[in-house]
């Protein structure tokens, strides 16, 4: 039975003036009117409105019904609605900004459905560039291709051997070379799998093309770097997507010193059409330069924020790099990658949160999550970072004794959504019948009291929120499958999953009391969109579109 359009029970009609509050001194500049708004209030509340005035610093003033509003912005200007849906901006808790430009700059293969399509558009896309020195791109998953093994070098030299070649998978823990790129990085039969990391060999021993975690890194570091050029046609890229999906907020898990010198430059300039809020990758050399100064809570008037670090438990579910407290049930002789053994990764977290920063630390499988928990006890009194919201990123697969810590600790589980939608043909085959109830668990960390900050992890899944909400709310694809949903028993709420793309991916950020909701005081970021999100079927969520995006009072993005 399909999803029923949801209710309007929880839903609270704006009647006066002192609901969402009025923040009166400043005149003024802009009242958006006739809007068909929905926002969330301090309490959690879904609240409605009509109107919604703003100052020319991008600061809301008052939101309420139409008289309401135009008493307190008299003479401003008006921008008629026409009775159009007005939302907060979406905020994607977790994803990869410079990825996402990546994967709009080089070639895409999430959407090939056999390893033929996959060759056939890498063969393509290196004759129409013929000129570039290394063929690059993203987005393969063996398993999408219901291949029942791994690419090989082999079928890579087929169609391009002229120069290497290095493809990422669609979760960006495996990599796809072919023997030119195997060569370059010195890969032998005699190559031994570095820590965390896994080369995969067929029955002789030798490196069949696909190299899983850390191994990835003896290609990468044989690569030409990225130049900023590069990385700046990357960077505007992925911020015209972001705006065009009504992203107005984005937590970037894991950036080094030149993407913070682009953020930096693009706040000063303007340019900035989206808030980021960014994690240093790592505690090595690009964290003890950017952390001399401790952490930065805002840069550029609220547009650039970098007080967090991210840090890599294990690996993926799909390249059987998680790391799990039981072997995989579809590879009884793997457990998985435990990237760093427990006093390493104790010693990489407590560095961070005696310097002042949040620590969000991906962990996929049960193991790995059981090893940050872990470490959380141990250190949070030691430290005295309890404040600081450390974060766990995915929170994928649980084991159900571990799922409660999260709460005692304060940790903040950041969950994506349409991971549960993507994986489904696999995960259970993955882990089993039993494991597989404490994973993409998100009906039981809510009802313990948790607040999960929702994303994407774009460039892996679709940068689109309502790709997220749809698959919080149905846990079906958009096919509509499997039609009652997966594990329905873990399905959020429709306010439920509005708010952990609002409220509670800002109060992730520490950004709950300027961002989040449409309330005064706050920035006025917010987007137009196509239909009412709270009155349609819900299985049709993720046809919603986005038609403008607001950010700090600024139009960035019209359709």
């Amino acid at each position: 039975m399909r999803a029923r359009p949801s209710p309007l029970s929880s839903l609270i009609v704006l009647a006066g003036l002192g609901v969402l509050g009025v923040f009166a001194p400043a005149h003024a500049d802009t009242v958006i009117t006739n809007a068909n708004g929905y926002t969330l209030n301090g309490k959690g509340e879904l609240v409605q409105f009509s109107a919604l005035a703003f100052d020319e610093r991008g600061r809301i003033m008052a939101v309420g019904t139409q008289a309401e509003v135009a008493a307190k912005a008299k003479n401003a200007h008006q921008v008629d609605m026409g009775g159009r849906t007005v939302l907060p901006g979406l905020i994607d808790a977790h994803g990869h900004v410079f990825g996402l430009g990546q994967q709009l700059t080089q070639l895409d293969l999430s959407a090939t459905t056999s390893l033929a399509a996959a060759t056939g558009a890498i063969a393509a896309y290196a004759k129409a560039n013929a000129g570039h020195a290394w063929i690059r791109g993203r987005g393969w998953n063996q398993e999408n291709w219901k291949l029942g093994r791994f690419p090989t070098a082999a079928e890579l030299d087929a169609v391009v051997s002229d120069r290497p070649v290095w493809l990422e998978r669609v979760d960006g823990h495996a990599g796809w070379a072919n023997s030119r790129t195997l060569a370059l990085a010195g890969i032998t039969k005699a190559t031994p799998d570095p820590a965390g990391g896994k080369i995969m060999r067929d029955a002789n021993g030798e490196a069949t093309g696909v190299l899983v975690d850390a191994a990835q890194e003896l290609v990468t570091k044989v690569m030409p770097a990225q130049t900023e050029a590069e990385g700046r046609v990357m960077l505007d890229r992925a911020l015209g997507e972001m705006a065009r999906v009504g992203l107005t907020a984005v937590h970037d898990a894991g950036i080094g010193v030149q993407e913070d010198r682009l953020y930096r430059d693009y706040a000063d300039k303007n340019k900035l059409s989206a808030r980021i809020y960014a994690m240093i990758g790592g505690t090595g050399a690009d964290f003890d330069q950017l952390a001399k100064n401790g952490p930065l809570r805002d840069y550029g008037d609220g547009m650039y924020a970098l007080r967090a670090v991210k840090l890599y438990s294990d690996g993926a579910l799909g390249s059987r790099g998680a790391a799990l407290i039981k072997p995989y049930s579809d590879e009884p002789h793997s457990h998985g990658l435990l990237f760093f053994k427990s006093a390493q990764m104790d010693a990489m977290m407590t560095k961070a949160m005696r310097k002042g920063y949040q620590v969000n630390v991906h962990a996929i499988g049960d193991a790995g999550n059981k090893q940050i928990l872990d470490i959380y006890q141990k250190e949070l009194k030691a430290t005295k970072s309890e404040a600081q919201r450390h974060r766990i990123e995915h929170a994928q697969v649980v084991a159900a004794q571990d799922i409660p810590r999260f709460q005692s600790l304060g940790i903040i589980p950041s969950m994506q959504p349409t991971h549960a939608t993507s994986d489904k043909n696999m995960a259970e085959t993955r882990v089993g019948p039993e494991r597989i109830k404490g994973a993409y668990a998100w009906r039981s960390f809510l009802h313990q009291g948790s607040r999960i900050a929702c994303g994407s992890d774009f460039p892996v899944e679709s940068p689109n929120p309502f790709f997220g909400i749809h698959a919080a709310v149905t846990r079906m694809d958009h096919a509509g499958q499997p039609v009652a949903g997966w594990y329905p028993n873990q399905a959020m709420s429709l306010k439920e999953a509005f708010r952990c793309f609002t409220l509670d991916a800002a109060y992730a950020g520490h950004q709950e009391n300027s961002l989040g909701s449409l309330e005064a005081g706050k920035q006025a970021d917010f987007i137009v969109i196509d239909r009412d999100l709270f009155r349609m079927p819900t299985y049709d969520i993720f046809k919603t579109g986005v038609l403008e995006t607001w950010v700090g009072g600024r139009q960035v993005f019209k359709k």
